[in-house]
């Protein structure tokens, strides 16, 4: 069993990181988007 909680702060973790949190921040966009879109059609 490796220690994923170390993490050595490379460029290559780093641009994972920077990768991972705009996925987050677009699935969030996207949800409140099509919950805008749901209230605007009742």
């Amino acid at each position: 069993m490796k220690n994923i909680t170390l993490i050595t702060w490379d460029s290559g973790s780093i641009i994972i990181v920077f990768v991972f949190g705009f996925v987050v921040l677009a699935l969030v966009a996207t949800v409140f988007l099509l919950m805008n879109n749901d209230k605007k059609k009742k």
